[in-house]
């Protein structure tokens, strides 16, 4: 097994964690850094709008650790872990991203049985900046 279909097995059981009670929509997430430490998110909904993604959960918890340099997050989503749909970083998301990583930062998501990658830079070409 390779690292991205180990981060994808990590990324489904994140997934499992998450909390849909609104969307019905699970989505796990698997933060890779440089040095090969990974770190976990799921999305968590609440009532109101301060609902938080599967990655901004992964990049604060490896941000709070002190991690600063990332090479990749792994992203799986669906009804359930049978149906994995393609499931691409919020608009939010994205630009939350954008302020850690380089402009090569690696995106995997799965649909099905197909691998699919992107680059931060594809998914967000403007990128709000200061």
């Amino acid at each position: 097994m390779n690292e991205i279909e180990k981060d994808i097995e990590l990324a489904k059981k994140a997934m499992q964690k998450a909390r849909d009670d609104y969307s019905h929509f699970k989505v796990g997430a698997v933060l890779r850094t440089t040095d090969g430490k990974t770190y976990t998110g799921c999305n968590i909904a609440n009532h109101g709008i301060q609902s938080i993604c599967a990655e901004r959960v992964a990049f604060v918890k490896a941000i709070s650790e002190g991690e600063t340099n990332f090479e990749r997050i792994v992203i799986v989503g669906g009804k359930s872990i049978d149906e994995l749909e393609e499931c691409l970083p919020c608009g939010y998301c994205r630009q939350f991203i954008s302020e850690f990583v380089g402009k090569d930062f690696k995106i995997d998501t799965i649909n099905e049985n197909v691998i699919k990658e992107y680059n931060i830079k594809e998914l967000l070409p403007y990128a709000f900046e200061i």
